[in-house]
């Protein structure tokens, strides 16, 4: 436990230091290397190696690309290169029939498209909502994901400990609970209402704050947080079924006490879209 609250602790100090330059293009490159850092754990889960190096080859220049594209030109690019990258897939494919897994590489193609949609929601976020205009939203939604995520995860552990009694998903994750994740539920959503608050105290006080939070915003956020605990459960065992398929125990050792990048952001990898669209929608008129 000591060693997972340290790691936290750094954990949370580094994502300030990033969240402090937001608003250049070092936060999109910080977010791109984490992408690819668990794409690239993936890539091992899947039980691919040196020898398959070719496979996440082609997904770096292509993360890159999409995670990076903030101008036309790489916007148009990402249509053509998409249709190369497949198109090079199933050549590998063809001609490594004897030893290359459709399963895996399925598996693989797949769970990697699902971790560029997640991360590149939170760098979404950032240019739906552009410094110039709308100042500091942008970090509080990016703040508002990962307190849906965490804020439900840390309840759920504790309420699972203290109340847990009937299994959620026993075949996939033998230790969570349904009391637990109804603890989850409140935690993301009181997480949610607690950051919102502050943030609206903030917006009192510094009236460059764009946002004004208003009665209905709580309305919308209680809603809100219920949905994303609910997708923040479903990352998670998403993520701990392919673990439990491919036999392993971590994604990574990136986080002592915690495991890899997937270990610690399998529960925003469906709250981040989400929270993007409803933004996109709900909040403003853009």
């Amino acid at each position: 436990m000591k060693t997972r609250v340290i790691t936290a602790a750094v954990g949370l100090a580094l994502l300030a230091v990033v969240l402090a330059f937001f608003n250049t293009v070092l936060f999109d490159l910080v977010l791109s290397a984490v992408c690819l850092i668990a794409i690239h754990e993936v890539f091992a889960a899947m039980g691919f190696g040196k020898k398959q190096w070719y496979l996440y080859a082609a997904a770096v220049p292509f993360t890159l690309l999409v995670m990076l594209s903030t101008t036309q030109l790489a916007r148009i690019a990402v249509l053509p290169f998409s249709f190369l990258v497949v198109l090079f897939l199933n050549i590998c494919q063809i001609a490594q029939v004897k030893t290359l897994d459709f399963g895996k590489l399925a598996g693989y193609v797949y769970f990697s498209g699902v971790i560029i949609f997640c991360f590149y929601s939170l760098i979404h976020l950032k240019r739906m909502l552009p410094f110039a205009q709308y100042r500091y939203d942008a970090v509080y939604f990016i703040l508002l994901v990962l307190c849906f995520a965490w804020g439900g995860d840390t309840a759920a552990y504790f309420a699972g400990r203290a109340f847990g009694r009937r299994k959620l998903a026993p075949t996939v994750s033998p230790h969570k609970t349904v009391e637990g994740a109804a603890g989850g539920l409140a935690g993301s959503v009181a997480a949610g209402v607690l950051l919102t608050a502050v943030y609206h105290a903030l917006s009192l006080s510094y009236p460059v704050i764009s946002i004004q939070v208003k009665p209905r915003h709580y309305l919308i956020l209680l809603l809100m947080g219920a949905i994303a605990s609910v997708l923040g459960i479903l990352g998670d065992l998403f993520a701990s079924a392919v673990k439990r398929q491919a036999g392993i125990k971590d994604y990574g050792t990136i986080f002592p006490g915690h495991g890899g990048i997937l270990d610690r952001f399998d529960s925003v990898m469906f709250i981040a879209p989400f929270v993007s669209i409803v933004v996109r929608y709900f909040f403003y008129l853009l």
